[in-house]
């Protein structure tokens, strides 16, 4: 806002939700029973929840108003044609199939394009895009820019693709067992950082010199495109939409979780160019999620993205979101929480290897960090660090994640300024005791996407 320095909500609260207050030895025994994983906590037994952005954004009253208007009929729907209209004018993608959520579009996608002797090539893959790739048997590639691998430096454009590895990955394995390549715009493996549109030109004009398939990972594309506007000089005269269309024109089709960008709770897209492509899709839509013109949603889903992703392109949105999330992350920084740098859009991501240098990597320094944030103050965030993405190799021995990130994932229009200032506090405290934390060791995991239910146990000191 022109003049001043406080940045207020651009919005008035309609409805509350409650929040109940835990004391530390509730969140004690809560923890216990969840095996110290996060995941398994009650929402109710939290007090703060940064676990994730995804579904978890305050709709507008357009949003509720457009529900009531949705149509719930089998095929055709009133509501279909209202979400087809949003999301291709925006895409420029003529082929468009509604899912549930972002997952299952990669599924769709992904389990057809992918299988054994395939390659899936991304700047960061997310854990279930990798999942996706992996079930298929297919092999996936994470190629970020080294700037984006150091978190204290600043840089403009950390999530960037590395294009010269890209151009040699696709030479060594052969252009035709390329998969896709995948750019994740923001980038949210790598510490929610953005890529910038030279980027996307230089992945687009290497995937059609090849004739690779090129597919948008977008569920953050508008805050992604605000970055653009305000660090690239040549995009700086168009407007975050504009900025995103051009974007989608780049590529060969989208993948959207719309329970980010959208601001939606439920839902999400895949949209492609190519009609041969998007008709093996559609059977695969039909088989798992639904028919084609509803997916896996309801009317009234496909009513509320419709207005969502116009809503989230709103500037003054935009600028609310991008400079609240900095406000964190730049007290955090100043109290010296060691954190990635710049602060991304929709996150604030800690660097527990550097807060806690006494907890080795294989005993998971992002978990401790987890744990202590729940413990001293209710707040619920997640590891994005050697749980998350560490495997194992022949003979059972970890390999470790490049970075040991817990994110701070911020609902959209959810939290207010006081909320945040408790989060700050709570801070103080993970510094005043830090050489406390110790590590833990997993007593139980899953095959694929071992974060969300495994178990824990703390080790001595």
């Amino acid at each position: 806002m022109d003049g001043f320095k406080t940045i207020i909500e651009p919005f008035k609260i309609k409805t509350v939700e409650t929040i109940k207050i835990s004391t530390v030895q509730e969140r004690k025994a809560f923890l216990e029973k969840a095996h110290y994983n996060p995941f398994l906590l009650d929402s109710d037994q939290v007090i703060i929840d940064f676990l994730t952005d995804s579904g978890t954004s305050a709709m507008s009253d357009k949003q509720w108003a457009a529900m009531m208007q949705g149509d719930e009929s089998y095929a055709g729907a009133r509501s279909w044609k209202k979400f087809y209209e949003a999301v291709s004018s925006l895409t420029h993608c003529k082929y468009v199939l509604p899912t549930h959520q972002g997952r299952a579009a990669e599924r769709i996608l992904y389990g057809y394009l992918g299988g054994k002797g395939k390659y899936f090539i991304s700047n960061t893959h997310f854990d279930t895009t990798r999942a996706n790739i992996e079930f298929s048997g297919a092999e996936a590639f994470d190629i970020p820019i080294a700037e984006g691998l150091i978190p204290e430096i600043d840089y403009p454009f950390k999530g960037n693709m590395d294009v010269k590895k890209l151009e040699s990955i696709i030479k060594e394995k052969d252009a035709e067992n390329i998969g896709a390549v995948i750019l994740t715009v923001t980038n949210n493996s790598g510490g929610g950082q953005p890529v910038s549109m030279q980027n996307v030109e230089e992945v687009s004009a290497i995937c059609k010199k090849y004739k690779v398939l090129f597919i948008l990972d977008c569920c953050r594309i508008a805050e992604n495109a605000y970055f653009v506007k305000h660090r690239e000089a040549s995009q700086q005269y168009k407007s975050y939409r504009q900025i995103a269309e051009d974007m989608f024109k780049l590529a060969d089709g989208a993948i959207m979780s719309a329970k980010k960008d959208a601001l939606v709770n439920m839902g999400g897209f895949l949209a492609l160019k190519n009609e041969e492509l998007a008709n093996a899709c559609k059977n695969l839509l039909i088989i798992t999620e639904g028919f084609t013109t509803y997916g896996g949603l309801s009317g009234r889903d496909m009513e509320a993205l419709a207005v969502g992703i116009e809503e989230v392109f709103d500037p003054h949105y935009l600028h609310y979101r991008i400079k609240s999330t900095a406000y964190l992350g730049d007290k955090l920084h100043a109290m010296g929480v060691p954190l990635m740098r710049p602060i991304g859009g929709h996150a604030v991501y800690i660097d527990a290897e550097k807060l806690y240098p006494h907890i080795p990597k294989h005993q998971y320094p992002g978990q401790a960090l987890v744990c202590e944030l729940y413990l001293k103050g209710g707040i619920r965030a997640v590891e994005i660090g050697s749980v998350m993405f560490g495997k194992y190799n022949d003979v059972g021995t970890l390999i470790t994640a490049p970075m040991e990130l817990v994110r701070l994932a911020i609902p959209r229009r959810v939290y207010t300024q006081s909320h945040i200032e408790y989060v700050i506090e709570v801070f103080e405290k993970i510094l005043k005791d830090k050489s406390s934390a110790r590590g833990f060791k997993i007593t139980y995991e899953p095959r694929f996407l071992r974060h969300f239910t495994a178990h824990f146990e703390r080790l001595p000191s």
